[in-house]
């Protein structure tokens, strides 16, 4: 046989099998491109983060940051005081963790006069606090009185100033209570008192409903009520129709009230107060919610279900153990190893949020805060809603949602998140129109936008992307002006700018409270500088800072922009008529530009059931069990070396 014919049928062996490799190769690598696109474009969610049986009793594990710093509703103001107060106090209503529509709470019914300014609640007769007293309308006067007086030791005191009497920021409060009628109450609420306990006394041998709740450490709460500091003469809003009857008047129309009073600042506490204003929590404190305080330690605060509480049939879990935790890391690693049910209050980072977000576990949700662009209308062109609807209508938010804060947030089409109102979609042929409309036609002649900011870098990027579509979209040239906060509150006081950015948490779904905290006028006044007074502020305000540091949302950046006042201003409302009071009129107006709501973000068990998450991340406790024959199945677990 020839070698030469051998050699050339072996080199075209090897030939047919190197073109087959390539081949098959080329088939591996489309199939894996293939695949690839098709997981880029529907990831693959795995079920849940870690595997863990599910605790053998209604022990209800809850990280929510750090130890609380007081069980005073009058200062819940985030979380964890938030969802404490929520727990162990009780307001008239309550918020379904589902629709966030108002439902009974300690008031069974309630009804609006015809301009929604005059409110009366009908209270339930069988609420009590856990030393066996009953809750009654008096206690809301006197514990509603204590937030007047306070005044700004109250962080949310926005929330009290549609209240006629209780606008803090304007006056001094003082109320209304001659000597010989305020007797007279005392007296009718101390008969009313003597005569359900004696009912209750009598019951004593066929029920445990009606016994005085004791402590963790086995005494009975059995404090006397002190008596509130009650100061004298001027009009106040809230009166008791009867010992079960509440009345309330407000300055505005309101016609979602009974949403606003089940926010954590006006549930009633018992007596004045005094056990907040020492330092440290104490678990020995009279409560009326749910739960009651059970024990207070280094590493957390332990609630149990209190047996005074009207509605204890209705409450599934036996106990709550808020768990503290100093960072997301350290409370990822107790929910990974099963130290913890559900995780919420934590600063999860972006890279750690893409790959929780492949669990079933993670639970997302728009959050109550906006960032928004407000109008100098005291500028010209500014002053014309034409100009504010083009400028407004020209920014593209779903670019700026995408492309600087990479999907965590989601666009604002409307000045609530709990809006369906999406009026404020792009339309850039319409912003055009208007704005030649308005005498500027392809933007000729039109100022340049001073637009002030503070020195934070997603606040320069998201600026730096409205200044191109402004100029792209309608040639409109803007000026970024950026200023550290101090100079950033007294330029907007001052007026030195023609657009604002600004952030705002919004506590609550009450629309007219909302609008009043987004849009109401003010003046500043200069008053004599009180030195305790001012240290009395200091304190607050590090509190309040380090709380906005712990925010999973970093709310400084909704916080930062807000007007802010110190201990020599005095802030008064003025031009009341032109107050904007619902989001049809804000929408209208155009007094400013939404921007974006965060997203907030937790971690949930899959034996837990009824915890809701939603915008103002209220969750209740009451609808909450732990399904304690669940099992874990075979899943893809995150590694405890995972970051």
């Amino acid at each position: 046989m020839n070698p030469q014919i051998n050699t050339d049928k072996h080199r075209w062996k090897n030939k047919k099998i190197s073109v087959f490799i390539r081949v098959h190769l080329w088939i591996i690598v489309f199939a894996l491109l293939l695949n690839g696109c098709s997981e880029i474009k529907s990831p693959k969610t795995e079920p849940f983060i870690s595997q863990n049986q599910p605790p053998p009793k209604q022990e209800f594990r809850w990280s929510n940051g750090k130890l609380p710093k007081s069980f005073d509703p009058a200062r819940a103001s985030a979380a964890p005081e938030t969802d404490v107060v929520r727990a162990i106090y009780e307001g008239l209503t309550e918020l379904d963790p589902k629709t966030l529509e108002p439902i009974p709470a300690l008031a069974t019914k309630w009804e609006a006069s015809k301009d929604y300014k005059v409110w009366t609640f009908q209270l339930r007769k069988d609420a009590k606090w856990t030393n066996g007293e009953p809750v009654i309308a008096q206690d809301f006067i006197d514990s509603w009185k204590r937030l007047a007086e306070l005044g700004d030791k109250v962080p949310q005191r926005d929330l009290l100033k549609n209240i006629v009497g209780m606008d803090t920021e304007s006056v001094l409060p003082v109320f209304a209570e001659e000597p010989n009628e305020e007797a007279e109450r005392e007296e009718a609420a101390k008969v009313l008192r003597q005569q359900l306990q004696f009912e209750n006394n009598s019951n004593l041998n066929n029920s445990t409903q009606t016994e005085p709740a004791q402590n963790s450490a086995g005494k009975t709460d059995s404090k006397t009520k002190p008596k509130p500091k009650v100061k004298s003469k001027s009009k106040f809003g809230i009166e008791a129709l009867s010992d079960f009857a509440l009345k309330i008047t407000l300055i505005h129309p309101d016609s979602e009230f009974s949403a606003l009073v089940a926010h954590p600042i006006f549930r009633p506490i018992y007596g004045n107060g005094e056990e907040f204003e020492t330092d440290g929590l104490s678990a020995d404190i009279v409560t009326n919610g749910a739960f009651r305080v059970a024990a207070v330690a280094k590493d957390g605060v332990t609630l149990e279900s209190s047996p005074s509480y009207w509605g204890k049939s209705q409450v599934k879990l036996e106990k709550v153990k808020f768990v503290a935790t100093e960072n997301a890391e350290q409370a990822l690693a107790a929910y990974r190893a099963g130290q913890v049910d559900v995780v919420t209050n934590a600063n999860f980072a972006p890279l750690a949020l893409k790959l929780l977000k492949t669990y079933d576990d993670l639970h997302e949700s728009k959050h109550s805060a906006l960032s928004f662009y407000e109008f100098n209308l005291d500028k010209k062109p500014f002053d014309d809603l034409r100009v504010r609807e083009a400028l407004t209508l020209a920014i593209e938010r779903e670019r700026l949602t995408d492309d600087e804060m990479d999907g965590t947030t989601e666009p604002a089409l409307s000045f609530q998140p709990f809006s369906e109102e999406n009026q404020l979609k792009p339309d850039l042929e319409k912003a055009k129109k208007l704005l030649t409309e308005a005498g500027f036609a392809d933007g000729t002649n039109f100022p340049t936008i001073k637009l002030l900011i503070s020195r934070n870098d997603l606040q320069k990027r998201i600026a730096a992307a409205v200044k191109k579509m402004w100029k792209k979209n309608l040639n409109v040239e803007t000026e970024i002006v950026i200023k550290e906060r101090a100079d950033f509150e007294n330029a907007f006081q001052n007026g030195e700018f023609d657009i604002a950015r600004r952030g705002i948490v919004l506590p609550t779904n009450d629309e007219t409270a909302n609008m009043l905290a987004i849009f109401e006028k003010r003046q500043v006044i200069t008053t004599p500088k009180d030195p305790e007074k001012e240290a009395t502020k200091t304190a607050e305000n590090d509190i309040l800072n380090e709380k906005t540091a712990e925010s999973p949302l970093n709310l400084s950046e909704f916080d930062e922009n807000q007007p802010k006042t110190n201990n020599t201003t005095q802030i008064v409302v003025t031009n009341s008529k032109d107050l904007i009071l619902t989001e049809t009129e804000a929408l209208e107006k155009l007094h400013a530009i939404p921007l974006y709501f965060p997203m907030s973000y937790s971690l949930v068990k899959p034996y837990i059931e009824g915890f809701e998450i939603n915008p103002l991340d209220a969750p209740s406790l009451k609808q909450v069990q732990i399904d304690n024959n669940w099992q874990p199945t075979e899943q893809k677990t995150i590694s405890n070396t995972q970051n």
